[in-house]
């Protein structure tokens, strides 16, 4: 990271003003860390530039600092623990608002995994997991040291849990029967390991046989309609 990667502290002081708040420690530190670095973050469900922070009315009012790419969902922080360094999360679900991660810090850190596993469609692939398969993941793959969270599109899809495995990247949506897995790879080599190892529903052809399916998860439309936020 360099100077010209983060915020500035006048512009976040100035963001800070015109909401009327103070950032948490651990979200200013973000912004000054890779706040321009949209490659980071500008993917799939982004970070919100500084100017583009709201406050969501629900639970007593909720900084929101993420966005679903089609206004879907939102993360943010309670107002009411905003004077915490490194507070909790919340994600706004289909079945309402619910803790995301006990730290925004950890949350910052998914968030720029996440976006990194969408950030170069050549090698990410996606699948739909059998019941009988989805059990091989954690065998095949080493867990990697983020909690469980739930994803916003409901329990069918919670928890989300972080896999990897030299030159992969891999999530899982959901422990049920047809959970998506999404799959990074550092070349299309590994990729192609991965869809040979996990036999399924490959949305991409990658060198194996897979039967396509009709979409993607999430595209091209969320089912909820979208949510605006809410005037200040």
């Amino acid at each position: 990271m360099t100077g010209d990667d983060g915020v500035s502290e006048d512009k976040l002081k100035q963001i800070e003003g015109q909401l009327g708040l103070s950032l948490p420690a651990a979200l200013r530190e973000a912004y000054l860390l890779f706040g321009r670095r949209p490659e980071l973050f500008e993917h799939q469900d982004p970070m919100l530039p500084p100017s583009d922070l709201f406050v969501h009315e629900d639970l007593g009012g909720v900084l929101c600092f993420r966005s679903e790419n089609q206004g879907c969902a939102f993360w943010g922080v309670r107002l009411c623990d905003l004077g915490e360094a490194d507070p909790p999360v919340v994600v706004q679900s289909r079945d309402g608002w619910r803790p995301f991660m006990d730290r925004l810090s950890l949350a910052c850190v998914e968030l720029v995994i996440s976006e990194t596993l969408f950030s170069d469609g050549r090698l990410y692939n996606a699948c739909e997991l059998p019941a009988d398969i989805a059990r091989e993941v954690p065998r095949l793959f080493q867990r990697v040291a983020l909690p469980d969270y739930p994803m916003w599109t409901g329990n069918d899809e919670s928890p989300v849990r972080w896999f990897s495995a030299p030159g992969l990247l891999l999530r899982q949506d959901g422990l049920t029967a047809d959970s998506w897995l999404h799959v990074r790879g550092k070349t299309l080599a590994h990729l192609s390991a991965a869809c040979i190892a996990l036999p399924g529903r490959w949305a991409q052809w990658q060198g194996t046989a897979p039967t396509a399916v009709d979409e993607l998860p999430f595209q091209p439309s969320c089912g909820l309609g979208p949510l605006r936020p809410p005037p200040l």
